[in-house]
């Protein structure tokens, strides 16, 4: 193995070589693995991938970062197996010469295969999985092993890794026994043995798969042992990271799938931290749900006029954040002990200071006011508004006004010269140049009536028909005299003023000033299509109005108001069981339930960081889901990849026992541990 020279670290690099390799998790994870043994440190370098799907190979060489093969490896029977047909002129069967040259010429430490696992999944039947089509990509496995060792037997790798499904080891219990035998013939010593990769890649699920291990036990005496458990994350802690789906600045992959309307109706009941099992505890009569229902949400005035809470986030200010644009208030729960203000038309007590009273100290902008506890005499308020005895001699007359006195001196009326009114008999007082209300008793109670049935019979009086007005002056103000007249006459209804005409007769002519006393434009329809009752979600008629389903709207004009007619339709069509749709339903515990989007999944399989971004070939969500779904945890291979590298670091430096505590993943026999292994020679 070549060493790079230096003084302080010996640089050993770890190559590896990946069939069936997806799009490249496997792949990237082991490139991130790093171990060290004495002065000796590992250095991964991935040689190639193997796939069949030409999106896959794209995708790994995005993530892995070097060049993939597109390569199909069925022999003739298993692909016409599985296709149905013959293959075409063009194809031929892998050879390993093709390994080869898929690994640049170059031997690998470390294979993985990640074969196909469709065929032993637990989401196809039993009946299904033994059909030629399956059984044929079930032998692919068995394959792919037999091309690997082919292509290195002349050098063998130190180390093999085979992944997939739990179910291999009953469905696929023949050929794992198959593949078994072929490690060991070519000095192999084999483990099988299941992990869950979120244990080991410490993440945010569990997921259950099937590794066997192979050591080459001339080129590595030591054991290997088990990667290291860590602890599933909360899905939170990854999800809540990352931008809100349909988020556009994490480009399409991070968009919320297209469900079937009754698929998001069955995702809405299902508990939160439960499964499809919830609906089974449905009550469903005559095809309904009996004790529940949909009810839309509509909130009206969400975000306007709006009180924020306190630990929730506020709207973005803008700069025309006035009342009705958002929510920018906040409820300040914060509180100063025995405070009940926050500087607002308080009054402090004597013993504080008030605030600083600015150039505008209006009410609202501080407490500036001081409760003044001080006395100078007995009485509360003993020179504040008070009203000295006749008797007593007032206050020096200063700027304040406090200086009223009590008068109790009788000069006949109590109000003699203000605001009275004279007898009839009695002469007034003279009318000065300044006849204010207060100027003197200007007013004379006037007893005669030439009208008996009329008081006031030439101020605010309305004249019999048949009598004549009062003299119209140049001031004819109310009060100024009787200038009305109660005309009898009826011929038309409201006739020519603020009326209303008749439907079967003609409105006058609409002037160029039509104010509501210019004439009775207005026209009572009679007609009992818009006869409309309380209650009535149509009663406008054409103004604010909702057009039925059925029916059809206005022309929208360029100026569609909401009070120059009917705009908005009201759909009572909810959408069909199989209409594909986006929908957001918020389910009883308040909260949305719905799948996870493309990007999603990409970050809980540790496939990219929460905050990155992240491109896939093509643009069927479908096909990024299926090859993420497939994909190997590059977290859990990271894993995987340093227990590995400290195995060939122990191996390359002579060392053929580490004391440990750790479990042992790859083992021959309990006498291997004091027995020294043979060195391994190309030639032997």
């Amino acid at each position: 193995m070549p060493a790079s020279t230096s003084a302080l670290v010996d640089y050993r690099t770890i190559s590896h070589l990946h069939l069936f390799c997806g799009l490249g998790g496997g792949a990237r994870g082991f490139s991130r693995g790093t171990a060290g043994v004495g002065n000796m440190q590992a250095i991964f370098r991935c040689l190639g991938g193997i796939d069949v799907d030409p999106a896959a190979i794209k995708d790994f060489e995005r993530l892995a970062g070097v060049p993939g093969t597109v390569l199909d490896l069925f022999d003739r029977e298993q692909y016409t197996a599985f296709h149905g047909r013959s293959p075409g002129a063009g194809w031929r069967e892998a050879t390993p010469q093709e390994i080869q040259r898929a690994a640049g010429y170059k031997r690998p430490n470390i294979i993985f295969l990640s074969a196909p696992c469709k065929g032993f999944s637990g989401l196809l039947s039993e009946s299904r999985s033994l059909t030629d089509k399956y059984q044929a990509l079930n032998h692919l496995t068995l394959r792919g092993m037999m091309l690997a060792l082919t292509a290195f037997e002349d050098d063998p790798p130190e180390l093999i890794l085979f992944e997939n499904v739990p179910r291999i080891s009953s469905r696929g219990r023949s050929l794992l026994d198959r593949i078994g035998a072929l490690l060991r013939h070519h000095g192999y010593a084999v483990a099988e043995t299941s992990h869950d990769c979120g244990e080991l890649g410490g993440l945010a699920q569990s997921r259950k798969r099937f590794l066997l291990v192979a050591r080459h036990q001339i080129k590595v005496p030591p054991f290997l042992y088990e990667p290291p458990k860590r602890p599933l994350r909360a899905v939170g802690d990854v999800l809540g990271r990352m931008l809100l789906p349909g988020d556009l600045r994490a480009g399409p992959i991070h968009r919320v799938p297209s469900l079937q309307w009754r698929t998001w109706i069955r995702l809405a009941f299902i508990e939160a931290g439960g499964d499809w099992r919830s609906l089974a505890r449905l009550r469903v009569t005559d095809g309904q749900l009996a004790d529940f229902g949909l009810v839309r949400q509509n909130d009206w005035h969400s975000g306007i006029l709006g009180v924020n809470r306190w630990n929730d986030p506020t709207g973005t200010i803008t700069g025309n954040a006035r009342p009705g644009t958002g929510a920018f208030s906040v409820a300040d729960p914060r509180r100063q002990d025995g405070t009940a203000d926050y500087g607002q038309y308080g009054v402090k007590t004597w013993q504080q200071t008030s605030q600083t009273i600015t150039g505008k100290a209006a009410v609202g902008a501080g407490h500036f006011a001081v409760a003044d506890p001080r006395h100078a005499g007995p009485p509360k308020f003993n020179n504040i508004y008070r009203v000295v005895q006749w008797t007593e001699e007032s206050p020096a007359v200063t700027s304040s006004p406090e200086v009223a006195v009590a008068d109790p001196r009788p000069q006949g009326d109590m109000f003699h010269n203000a605001f009275k009114t004279v007898d009839w008999t009695s002469p007034s007082h003279a009318i000065t140049s300044q006849h204010a209300p207060s100027n003197g008793a200007m007013c004379v109670a006037d007893p005669r009536t030439f009208w008996p049935d009329h008081t006031h019979q030439s101020k605010l009086r309305v004249h019999h028909f048949d009598a004549p007005t009062g003299t119209i002056t140049g001031s004819d103000r109310v009060g100024s005299g009787a200038l009305c007249v109660a005309d009898p006459r009826m011929q038309e209804r409201r006739a020519g003023a603020i009326g209303v005409i008749d439907w079967a007769d003609s409105s006058g002519t609409v002037a160029g000033e039509s104010l509501p006393s210019n004439g009775a434009f207005a026209v009572a329809d009679p007609r009992a299509g818009l006869t409309r009752t309380s209650g009535d979600a149509y009663l406008t008629a054409g103004h604010y109005g909702v057009v039925p389903w059925s029916e059809t709207a206005g022309a929208i004009a360029a100026a569609g108001q909401h009070d120059n007619g009917r705009w908005s339709v009201a759909d009572p069509r909810p959408p069909a069981a199989t209409d594909r749709l986006v929908a957001i339903i918020q389910s009883l515990d308040g909260i949305w339930h719905r799948p996870f989007t493309t990007l999603e999944l990409a970050a809980l399989q540790s496939l990219v960081d929460p905050e990155e971004h992240l491109e896939l070939d093509g643009a069927s969500d479908a096909g990024w889901r299926e090859r993420i779904g497939n994909s190997v945890p590059p977290d859990a291979a990271t894993a995987i990849a340093n227990t590995m590298a400290k195995t060939l670091l122990l191996a390359w430096s002579g060392e053929s026992f580490m004391l440990s505590s750790v479990p042992i993943w790859v083992r021959q026999t309990a006498i291997g541990l004091s027995v020294q292994q043979p060195q391994y020679s190309p030639n032997d």
